[in-house]
């Protein structure tokens, strides 16, 4: 049986490369803080999102756009919207 084709959105692929250079620059920006207690409190706070565009991308690049994949970034957004309210980058 042939593998199904999966359906590719142009515009998803925009956003998953804004979110791919937004999770870089907050990262560095995290990395540059000189206090470790900080530092760790602030990437502790981030993992969330990191782990949530992973997975999109992951998701993303082997099944295409799905409804799940679009869960997946709105949630990602959230997860984004939520770090970037509690703490200043």
């Amino acid at each position: 049986m042939p593998k199904k084709r999966r359906k590719l959105s142009k515009e998803l692929e925009k956003e998953l490369a804004t979110a791919k250079r937004d999770v870089e620059l907050i990262s560095a920006k995290i990395n540059d803080i000189y206090d470790d207690d900080i530092q760790a409190e602030y990437q502790a706070a981030f993992q969330p999102v990191k782990f949530q565009y992973h997975f999109i991308f992951n998701l993303y690049k082997t099944d295409g756009l799905t409804p799940e994949s679009e869960k997946a970034f709105t949630l990602y957004k959230e997860y984004l919207h939520k770090f970037n309210s509690e703490y200043e980058t």
